[in-house]
């Protein structure tokens, strides 16, 4: 059985961050959530805003426990606004419909956590957050 450890976790958010470095993007906050919606660790660069934690622990939250990605979830709430006013608030506001929230999957295709990255275009986040988990050599499932 894979576990996602504090180690690999970590490992992530500095994948996530060198990559986001090298595209010279804006400051980054990165989360990573277990398979239960958890924190398993977190990092805020210098010059990210304090609400980024927020935004990147709802969009991997919501990713986690709803088991399709905060993209995913974004285009549900294009398609059934009245349906995803009502999880987001079921949710206690702890869910952001917008892309940045990857799933980790294992090389057994089980899913061990979530990643939420804010900071950038959503775009751009989800971007990091799929370099931080394939550079552990697990899979993200967008």
């Amino acid at each position: 059985m894979s576990l996602l450890t504090l180690e690999k976790a970590n490992q992530i958010i500095d994948n996530a961050i060198n990559k986001a470095r090298e595209l010279n993007l804006s400051p980054l906050t990165v989360v990573v959530l277990d398979e239960a919606g958890h924190l398993k660790a977190l990092q805020r660069e210098d010059g990210a805003s304090m609400i980024r934690q927020q935004i990147a622990t709802a969009k991997a939250w919501g990713a986690v426990n709803m088991g399709v990605s905060s993209r995913s979830l974004a285009g549900v709430a294009v398609q059934r606004p009245d349906f995803m006013n009502a999880l987001v608030n079921i949710a206690d506001g702890k869910l952001m419909p917008a892309p940045g929230g990857v799933l980790i999957r294992d090389t057994d295709n089980r899913l061990i956590g979530a990643v939420g990255i804010s900071g950038d275009s959503s775009d751009q986040d989800e971007r990091c957050a799929i370099a931080g988990i394939e550079g552990v050599g697990l899979f993200a499932s967008i």
